[in-house]
């Protein structure tokens, strides 16, 4: 691997405890069965909890930051075909990936065969690289937390964590009324998150599931309230909203 993008990586390898190895680097940046659309809502759905990608909106904290894991080295000059093999590498051998900081590791077969080749081809087209994806790129995934207000219907409040894995659930507001509710979160994604909600001295949170529907019940009064996931990192990335009470 050439000594530009093994500098920078050496450094985060001694923060993050990476090993980083090379394959694939004389492949191109995107081959002929690439299919980056492909590759971006796999990275949304597979990676982006853990990691941050501008391009992807994705922001992440418990694995390293991908813009800036690759930006020294590309303003010196090296290649995206390096980054897509390193990337590659990386998914092939996750077992080499523990973050010793948080004690997490990316686990194994998270991705495979073309569909790793495609999430490798798009973090390579995409690191660190200013502005924003444009054409099928740009509406490859849909905008976190753009769903329509949830409602309260029958003392029940429901807010779903985003089905596709991003850090967010499927809506940024909430309304309900004063009295006894029934809060209720369903998450799809394999990524553990919760619901809590805080407010006019009211605590009240689900337990944490990375599959499954969880529910707690609170009183609430009149007023605003925010409701967020307390897993560490999620509410930071932007997994939160305002619930308004009347």
């Amino acid at each position: 691997m050439p000594t530009r993008l093994a500098r920078p990586f050496a450094l985060l390898a001694a923060a993050t405890g990476l090993v980083v190895l090379a394959a694939g680097c004389g492949q191109d940046t995107v081959g002929s069965n690439d299919n980056v659309v492909t590759g971006k809502k796999l990275f949304v759905a597979k990676c982006g909890a853990c990691h941050t990608l501008a391009r992807a909106g994705t922001k992440g904290s418990v694995g390293p930051d991908l813009d800036a894991a690759f930006r020294q080295a590309l303003a010196d000059g090296e290649g995206r075909t390096t980054v897509k093999g390193v990337v590659h590498a990386q998914i092939l051998h996750p077992a080499n990936l523990k973050n010793h900081s948080s004690g997490t590791q990316m686990p194994p077969g998270l991705v495979k065969g073309q569909d790793a080749r495609d999430v490798a081809a798009y973090v390579a087209t995409s690191a660190s690289k200013p502005g924003k994806d444009s054409g099928l790129l740009a509406s490859a995934v849909q905008a976190a937390g753009g769903g329509k207000p949830a409602v309260e219907k029958g003392g029940v409040l429901q807010i779903d964590a985003d089905p596709g894995g991003q850090l967010a659930y499927t809506t940024k507001k909430a309304n309900g009324t004063a009295g006894p509710v029934t809060l209720k979160m369903t998450n799809n994604s394999g990524t553990p998150h919760d619901l809590a909600i805080s407010g006019n001295g009211v605590n009240a949170k689900t337990p944490i599931t990375p599959k499954g529907t969880v529910q707690t019940k609170a009183t609430l009064k009149p007023g605003t309230y925010q409701f967020f996931c307390t897993v560490p990192g999620h509410r930071q990335a932007g997994m939160q909203g305002t619930l308004t009470v009347k």
